[in-house]
């Protein structure tokens, strides 16, 4: 259950959120464009990080670069 210690496991790298426009989902609430997060997971689909709320969040690739 890799999930449960997400946080304190070593950041791989930090990325870049370039936007929050979700067509479905309300993500600026949780996301701010231009800040860095530290990515603690990847998947083919999502990034792991440490978001706005200080928690681990899964969100898709398209809201971030590096």
């Amino acid at each position: 259950m890799i999930h449960l210690d997400w946080a304190k496991r070593p950041t791989i790298r930090e990325i870049k959120c370039v936007h929050t426009n979700a067509e479905k989902y309300m993500v600026d609430r949780a996301l701010t464009g231009g800040k860095m997060y530290e990515l603690k997971n990847e998947t083919e689909e999502f990034y792991f990080v440490i978001d706005n709320t200080g928690k681990i969040g899964g969100y898709y690739k398209e809201y971030f670069v590096g």
